[in-house]
């Protein structure tokens, strides 16, 4: 049993730490309230904030991947569609090798990263859950209803060979591929489920 000098130290430990809980809970209700926190998407989210959305979101995708049964990758046919795929609605805002992004992509916050190192920092599992469902707030698009659960793992399959794939690979792939297949394009309003 704690002596009365214990139990005041550890009441005086609880109060400390639930005075502060408030106190900060406080200061970011009016930071937030007063709309002192700059949301434009031309101004990068303070360090603390995108470090914190960052891990949040990494925990997130291999939480929700972890049930994803990875099929059979890499064929000739599915890696072609892909490039396809690829080069007509991701290149744009995520590059590929030897280009870097278009000015659309370069203006979002936070700037798409690089997919040419995909396979290194995600699992095609979760590289088939980020594409399927997007990111929000993040500019990264759901393309669930709008490409087939074949063509996701075909720009999956493509991911993972784009680290090997020098700028002169890349462009021979998708000039091929680009020659057979056009841009998945958003549905209509009323097409939207």
């Amino acid at each position: 049993m704690p002596s009365n000098r214990q139990r005041l130290i550890l009441k005086t430990i609880a109060a400390t730490l639930a005075v502060t809980g408030l106190a900060g809970a406080a200061i970011g209700g009016i930071v937030l309230r007063a709309g002192w926190y700059d949301i434009t998407a031309i101004s990068s989210h303070w360090q603390p904030v995108y470090t914190l959305l960052e891990s949040g979101m990494h925990y997130s995708v291999r939480h929700y991947a972890r049930d994803v049964v990875v099929p059979t990758l890499g064929e000739a046919q599915q890696l072609q569609r892909g490039a396809a795929l690829y080069a007509a609605n991701c290149a744009q805002c995520h590059g590929g090798p030897g280009f870097a992004q278009s000015p659309i992509g370069q203006s979002m916050q936070p700037v798409p990263g690089p997919l040419i190192d995909a396979d290194k920092r995600w699992a095609p599992r979760e590289l088939y859950w980020i594409t399927r469902k997007g990111i929000k707030m993040s500019g990264m698009p759901a393309w669930e209803y709008h490409m087939s659960e074949a063509d996701t793992w075909a720009v999956v399959a493509f991911m993972q060979k784009l680290p090997a794939m020098s700028s002169r690979d890349y462009a021979a792939a998708t000039n091929t591929a680009t020659n057979t297949a056009t841009p998945v394009a958003a549905p209509m309003a009323e097409d939207a489920p």
